[in-house]
């Protein structure tokens, strides 16, 4: 069989696509005899008539538009009357008027229902025409032209006109709106809000297309006929166009008045600098500028889009249509709010490109930042509501935008939905909960197959309970991972082993083992040699999670940190007002400047631990530094403790207890030292037992029962952190004037310690002295010494 060849079509491909001769002859004809025989349908020809009729005819061939040069004219044949008004100069005056005067009412009607179709369109008219202001440069289109009888008419037709006329102007603004509001910069709502007011333009427009069939093949089509048909259409489309007029304007008032842009807060740098965050400061600059490079306003687009819709539909509620037209628009501009809620709360991705949903991500805050973060920046701010209701403090409100007008609702994505309000948190929750659980490489699953696969909306009941379990089930998920996988509760008794000294052997073997590292200046300490200190330490230990213990040395000392701390934000934990004063202040930095002594070792020394993500999450740089603080407290009169009973042991020698009765004085003085060392001792240990007794163990014997009984993620990161802050308040490390009293009696008691080998020689040499015969001269210095200790201890 011979291969098919394809013939060549005779006279090859035209090079010009546009009409052929024939095909032109057949339209003109087509609407000439139109145009004809409507006006002639009553068969009146006088002469008036006729001669007013070969005159629009003759001016219609003088002036016809070439079909041909009309690209457009196949799909839209009306926009034939723009070219022949643009070409036609237009009559004023008495012109104009004559030719409708002169003529019956039925030609008056002809003619009329002629123009109003084009009027419908949006299309000049001959006799209805532009308002004598509008002017295309100038005037906004979004809020449509304004149509005007420029002829007088008989007043029953001219009635009819008037009420038929505005559909032009709310057409012309609706186009106008849906192919501004079609651009990408106005996000997904605005797109799927244009895609449903293009449907109904669509019935509009088949409503106009059978109305001009009518008009073309129906003799009795009349005004009062075309008034009957799109009466309803007039009422809906001036909804639409109410609608389109308030979110038009509200975008124009917005860009007109003049938008504050985020100022930089030196403490929240002052801040990120200490932390070593410059990098992502950086990046977040950059972002910023790559989203906006000037302080351009906010579009109205996402949530405030439903906001609005939403609000006129409650206002209008009495009216039927308006409930109904007001209704289905806010189902169509919220499919694509509801699918990202249902991405966002059921896989923990946040797919708002448009920045349309009420959740905000900050890029540049990764679970990296934890390691550094004494915040908790990642769970606090990585993932927020833009209206600003999840940030605890008035500086971290310098991200969400200010509010259209004052007291108003807030712009674009940062407006949440009335129908929404009440659920933003749980949504939120849902999907910060799933994300932690991506960031940990496990695959999310719903929960929810059979749900997913409807079709939510707005106004649906389905939307609230399908929110409520997606936060059931992520809030159950990250639970069970955190205290099942994860051994949250294991890692949480390691912690009250290591730092709380649950089994304090292991912490009176490492102040044993490095008894002369600790003496030395805290510069100049080897970590390395306390870390292996601490392992051999921990070795006899039969203690879990020890790999992750580390030893660290502080770089300033415990109480003088406690004291700057307090005195910039109050009380740590929240509480205000009690502040230290300003002249304390003042003596404590004079203080430090006389007394610039290098800090020892075993003041700064203190123990860190390491966790991974999701961990980190829960035991967080802010909830180890709590941790650190308690351990350094208790180390601090482990360490007084531990120095007193060797002074204890010490003056257990003979030089204490050898009898000179020749000496009462000295008798005396010794006797005071160690009433002095027995006080100090049981001060030092009272506090340790009520630190460790009274506070500790039923502040921790009551976190044990709350995680039992714990069912929200939130609800276990605040319980941890109430914990802690309850153990450092109840342990006087909270309030500046317990503070203050507190550690000057400990370092008090450290210091008498440490002239436990100044007091022996002192002994010996009263001794020697008595021996000698030649007696005691220094014993008044003696006391002086003794003195002081036994005022700045009974002082307080």
């Amino acid at each position: 069989m011979d291969p098919y060849t394809p013939r060549t079509r005779p006279g090859g491909r035209k090079k010009n696509l546009g009409l052929s001769a024939k095909e032109y002859t057949k339209i003109t004809g087509t609407i000439a005899s139109v145009r004809r025989n409507r006006q002639l349908s009553d068969d009146i020809y006088e002469d008036p008539d006729v001669r007013v009729h070969s005159s629009r005819e003759n001016r219609s061939k003088s002036h016809e538009p070439s079909f041909i040069a009309e690209t457009s004219f196949v799909r839209a044949p009306l926009n034939s009357r723009v070219g022949a008004s643009a070409s036609i100069p237009k009559t004023k005056g008495k012109g104009k008027e004559d030719v409708l005067d002169n003529l019956p009412v039925d030609i008056q009607e002809a003619l009329i229902l002629e123009d109003l179709l084009y009027v419908l369109m949006g299309i000049e008219g001959t006799y209805i025409s532009h308002h004598p202001e509008y002017s295309p440069e100038d005037d906004d289109p979004l809020k449509g032209i304004l149509f005007v009888l420029s002829s007088p008419l008989d007043s029953s037709l001219r009635d009819l006109t008037e009420r038929i006329v505005p559909l032009g102007t709310y057409y012309t603004a609706i186009s106008s709106f849906v192919e501004s509001r079609s651009h990408l910069d106005f996000g997904l709502v605005n797109h799927a809000l244009c895609a449903a007011i293009r449907d109904m333009l669509k019935d509009y427009q088949t409503l106009l297309s059978q109305l001009e069939h009518a008009f073309n093949t129906s003799p009795q089509f009349s005004l009062q006929k075309l008034w009957f048909y799109v009466h309803p259409t007039v009422h809906t489309l001036s909804l639409i166009y109410q609608l389109v007029l308030e979110l038009a304007t509200t975008d124009d008032d917005d860009a007109s008045s003049s938008s504050s842009s985020s100022e930089s807060d030196p403490e929240q740098a002052a801040r990120d600098e200490a932390l070593g965050l410059g990098g992502a400061k950086l990046k977040a600059i950059l972002s910023d500028m790559k989203k906006s490079t000037s302080d351009a306003p906010i579009n109205v687009k996402g949530g405030e889009v439903l906001t609005v819709i939403y609000e006129r539909m409650q206002t209008m509620s009495g009216d039927p249509t308006a409930v109904k037209v007001y209704g289905t628009l806010l189902t169509a501009a919220g499919v694509p709010y509801v699918e990202m809620l249902r991405v966002w709360t059921t896989t923990g991705r946040l797919e708002d490109p448009y920045e349309e949903l009420c959740v905000k991500e900050s890029k540049f805050i990764s679970k990296g930042i934890l390691e550094v973060d004494y915040t908790d920046e990642y769970w606090e701010r990585r993932y927020t509501l833009r209206d600003g209701s999840t940030l605890s403090s008035k500086r971290q409100h310098t991200g969400v935008p200010p509010p259209r007008t004052v007291g108003g609702r807030l712009p674009g994505g940062a407006c949440i939905p009335p129908l929404l309000e009440g659920w933003k948190h749980k949504f939120l929750l849902a999907g910060k909960y799933l994300n932690v659980i991506r960031e940990c490489g496990i695959e999310v699953q719903a929960d929810q197959k059979d749900i997913t696969k409807e079709s939510l909306s707005m106004e649906d009941e389905k939307l609230y309970k399908f929110i409520e379990d997606a936060y059931t089930h992520a809030n159950r998920t990250l639970l069970r991972l955190l205290l099942q996988d994860q051994q949250l509760i294991p890692r949480l008794r390691s912690l009250k082993r290591y730092f709380f000294l649950a089994s304090s052997s292991f912490i009176t073997h490492l102040l044993d083992l490095a008894h002369l590292e600790l003496k030395k200046p805290a510069k100049g300490v080897s970590i390395v040699k306390l870390q292996s200190l601490l392992d051999l330490a921990l070795t006899g230990e039969d203690a879990a999670f020890r790999e992750d213990v580390r030893v660290s040395i502080a770089s300033s000392g415990l109480y003088e940190w406690l004291l700057k701390v307090i005195s910039v934000s109050g009380v740590i934990g929240g509480e205000e007002g009690e502040g230290v004063p300003d002249e304390e202040v003042k003596k404590d930095r004079d203080r430090e400047k006389d007394d610039k002594k290098p800090m020892l070792a075993i003041d700064a020394l203190t123990l860190d631990y390491n966790v991974k993500f999701p961990l980190s999450l829960v035991i967080s740089r802010k909830t180890i530094l709590r941790y650190q603080l308690l351990f350094r407290f208790l180390l601090h009169l482990k360490h007084v403790e531990q120095s007193l009973a060797s002074m204890w042991i010490e003056q257990k020698t003979s030089p204490w207890r050898r009898s000179v009765p020749n000496h009462p004085e000295f008798e005396q003085w010794r006797l005071r030292v160690a009433l002095l060392r027995a006080r100090m001792l049981a001060f030092v240990q009272q506090i340790l037992a009520f630190t460790t007794f009274e506070v500790l163990e039923p502040n921790w014997r009551a976190l044990e029962a709350k995680l039992a009984k714990v069912t929200t993620v939130d609800q276990l990161l605040r319980d941890h952190v109430d914990f802690l802050d309850t153990c450092l308040k109840e342990c006087m490390l909270t309030s500046a004037k317990l503070l203050r009293a507190y550690s000057r009696m400990i370092v008090t008691c450290s210091t008498f310690a440490l002239y436990t080998s100044s007091f022996t020689k002192s002994a010996n040499q009263a001794l020697a002295a008595v021996e000698s015969g030649d007696g005691d001269q220094a014993m008044n210095k003696r006391w002086e010494f003794l003195k002081k200790f036994e005022s700045n201890f009974n002082h307080w």
